[in-house]
Order: structure tokens, then sequence, then C-alpha cells
């Protein structure tokens, strides 16, 4: 009964994974030739096991994004066109949207005003506010410095000004401000003209 089991695993084709488990398949003992013998026991080494090994994986972070300081931008200063010289620090507001600076007869009465006073076109800077309507006080006060200003007319007074009263003097920041009117409002009114040049003899 062996030798058949022998020749009968010989010349019938089993494929078996596992050496091993002939003996579930056989009850009887097997006895192999040497040259199957070797052949049998190379089938029945176990497989080397592996090891698995962690594998240490290094992230390196990343740098960190340094924004370069964007250059600030410079404001650039106003070259503001103006008549006369200011040479006694006097900045006068006006309003005429078609001109350069003031009508020619409202200068004319403006110097005569100013002459009553001991003043003269180059002791003042005349700027026409339609030119420079965006421009805020801090910005002619910072160029002119003016110690007196005078706005002539509701649209000539500029942007952050504190609020003043019609022909009501008021200090600012160490200079006297006056609104009044504007020559177009006083040139047929009499009683303008002596309501602004009550308060012009003070300033």
């Amino acid at each position: 009964m062996k030798r058949f089991n022998y020749f009968w695993l010989k010349f019938v084709k089993v494929k078996v994974e596992n050496p091993v488990a002939l003996r579930f398949i056989l009850e009887d003992e097997l006895y192999l030739l040497g040259t199957d013998k070797a052949l049998y026991e190379k089938r029945a080494i176990s497989q080397p096991i592996i090891e698995e090994t962690s594998l240490e994986i290094k992230t390196q972070a990343a740098a960190p994004i340094i924004e370069e300081p964007k250059p600030e931008m410079e404001t650039q200063p106003v070259n503001f066109n103006y008549l006369g010289q200011n040479l006694k620090s006097f900045l006068i507001l006006v309003h005429y949207p078609e001109l350069e600076f003031i009508a020619d007869a409202h200068l004319t009465a403006l110097q005569n005003i100013l002459k009553r006073k001991e003043f003269d076109i180059n002791d003042v800077a005349i700027l026409n506010m339609a030119t420079y309507n965006a421009i805020k006080l801090e910005e002619l006060t910072n160029f002119f410095k003016p110690t007196r200003l005078l706005v002539l007319g509701q649209p000539a007074l500029p942007q952050e000004i504190a609020p003043l009263v019609l022909n009501i003097p008021k200090s600012l920041n160490g200079y006297t401000a006056l609104y009044s009117f504007g020559f177009n409002e006083m040139m047929d009114s009499t009683d303008n003209k002596k309501a602004f040049w009550e308060q012009m003899k003070s300033l």
C-alpha cells in the first residue's frame, strides 16, 4: 500500500502548496526517493519572514514666507497756484469756477479794502478754491501757514474746517478765521458790505 501511494504520487499530478498537507490527503506513510526528498524539503522551507520596519519620514517644515514691506506711498505736496506773495501770512479763499483767481472788479474792491488795513496784494495769498475743491484745511495751513484766514462765500470753505458762523471771527489753531459773504453777495448789497467791513477791521 505504501509503494502504491508513492507511485500514485509520482504519476498523478497533484498540486499541493505545502507538502505537510499531504498527510491529510493520504493516510498512509510516504517514503520519498532521494531526488524527490530534496525537492519537497525545499518547498517545506518556510518563507523568510520580512520584518516590517517603520520608515521614519522626516518632513521638513516649509520655510515661513516673509513678505517684503511695501514701500509707503509718499503724498506729494500740492503746488498751489495763487495770487500774491503771502508776505504777511494772510490767506484769502475765494471761489470762481471759470477764472484762474478772481474777477477783476472783485479784485479791485478787495484791494481797496486791504489798503484801508494797510495791506497790498503782495501781503496776501488769494487762492481760488474752485481749482482745489478736494483740498483739506490742514493741507492749506501746512502750506501757507496763515495768521489770518478770510473765506469769501460758502463755496470757498475748505474741507474739514471747523464750523464757522457768518461774520463772526474764530480762533483756529493759532490763526484767526473769518467766514463772510462772497463778492457776488456784497457788490449790490450795502448791508452785506457793512457787515463784512465791521468784522474785517478787526481781522
